[in-house]
């Protein structure tokens, strides 16, 4: 009979530990390459080795938007991962989903070391949705060896239209066989040059005081940004790939000595300044160039955060949390920034690498960080809101690309208005 007490009492420790254990908490990303994805892997069997009861299994699960339309499958067919790596322009289809709760409504969050322009994007509605992960924003990049033999100051680089316009004057007459200026083809720097001048891109308050109806893009600030593309096109200063979205083209031009002045994301900043080594010049980092007579209020925060989805356990939503508050931590936001060039996101992480000498090492590093913190959170630099906004930004590229094949700046925004507001109608009309 004691034997038969003892077997059961074991037997339920055993079902006891079983249980502990069973918490899984599916992580699903968008960061294919083995550098990012391998730290992510690193840091879950770091959290699983510390919390036995919790199993974390991140997958790529291919670009942000499969990201994204996989886990809202997932979630239809009942088997939702607990958490998912969105871009910051599927906010609102995220929200409209309704496969996600805010991470607010879970608790035991501190959202005070965070970086305020930063935790503002993903602040809708007042409440926080998801936890900031990888985050970055563009600057300007210069060959510092190529301007000096342009008969350039180095140490003053460009930060408005005008002046990168007589800078890259004086580029094409010293006849040095370059283009001046480049960026790829990406909406995501017209909506950088609208929240600079403090415009939102859409109405509404950018989406956020209640959903957008149509876009902003005849506006004055808009016809700043596309006037000033078209004069340094016209004038031969301005060269891309050809292609939209090009991000590899488009620093591949700048590495290869091809073009002075270069505008990209913080995130590569790491990358291409080991490119710059190798091609042997001196790298620059300065501010993003904005329209000549306006404030500079900042940029928008680019890349993505974390969310939680509601189809899970209380158990593995807390689990999720706390995950992600791991990874996300002052220690590990800091090792991030170091391997990726992609914003550590908390102001603890900031203070780390300071301590650390990193900001020394890389002085590059401090223009990215100050033109972040000095950015005004606001409506404009919150970013906008809109369902289509994949949708919206190839309307937006294309029109610039009709600029610089001859079509009026007025016409090509008028046309992109038209089909952009058009988008959103149908979209919004889809959700109601």
């Amino acid at each position: 009979m004691k034997r038969h007490v003892l077997y059961g009492i074991l037997a339920l420790v055993f079902a006891t530990n079983a249980l502990a254990q069973s918490i899984t908490v599916e992580f699903w990303h968008a960061l294919g390459d083995p550098k990012r994805s391998g730290w992510i892997q690193q840091k879950a069997d770091a959290f699983n080795k510390a919390n036995p009861n919790i199993k974390v299994v991140p997958a790529y699960k291919g670009s942000y938007p499969d990201t994204l339309q996989a886990a809202i499958l997932a979630a239809r067919q009942g088997k939702p991962p607990a958490l998912v790596q969105i871009y910051e322009v599927g906010s609102q289809l995220a929200l409209d989903s309704g496969i996600f709760q805010p991470i607010g409504a879970i608790g035991g969050l501190d959202y005070s070391d965070y970086i305020k322009p930063v935790l503002n994007y993903y602040t809708i509605g007042g409440k926080v949705n998801s936890i900031p992960f990888n985050s970055s924003s563009p600057v300007l990049y210069y060959n510092k060896t190529l301007a000096k033999k342009a008969g350039l100051d180095p140490s003053v680089p460009p930060t408005t239209y005008g002046s990168l316009l007589r800078a890259c004057a004086k580029v094409a007459a010293a006849n040095l066989g370059v283009k001046c200026f480049g960026f790829n083809l990406h909406s995501w720097f017209f909506e950088q040059w609208m929240a600079e001048q403090g415009a939102p891109l859409v109405n509404n308050g950018n989406g956020r005081k209640g959903r957008a109806t149509e876009t902003l893009l005849t506006s004055t600030a808009a016809k700043n940004i596309l006037n000033w593309i078209k004069e340094m096109n016209d004038n031969g200063y301005y060269t891309y790939t050809g292609k939209f979205e090009d991000w590899d083209g488009s620093d591949a031009i700048f590495t290869s000595q091809k073009v002075v002045f270069h505008v990209t994301s913080t995130a590569d900043l790491g990358n291409i300044s080991e490119e710059a080594k190798k091609s042997g010049f001196e790298m620059g980092v300065s501010l993003l160039p904005i329209a000549d007579g306006v404030q500079r209020n900042g940029v928008v925060i680019g890349g993505a955060s974390v969310w939680v989805t509601k189809g899970i356990t209380p158990q593995q939503a807390e689990a999720a949390r706390d995950f992600i508050l791991y990874m996300t931590n002052t220690e590990n936001m800091a090792e991030w920034h170091k391997l990726t060039g992609y914003y550590p996101v908390r102001n603890s992480s900031i203070d780390l690498l300071r301590k650390q000498g990193w900001m020394a090492e890389k002085p590059y590093q401090l223009v990215a960080f100050g033109q972040l913190l000095k950015t005004q959170a606001n409506e404009a630099t919150a970013g906008a809101l809109i369902g289509p906004f994949q949708q919206v930004r190839r309307i937006i590229e294309e029109a610039i690309q009709k600029v610089l094949t001859g079509t009026s700046v007025d016409k090509a925004l008028e046309e992109a208005k038209s089909r952009a507001d058009a988008a959103i109608r149908e979209y919004n009309a889809s959700v109601k």
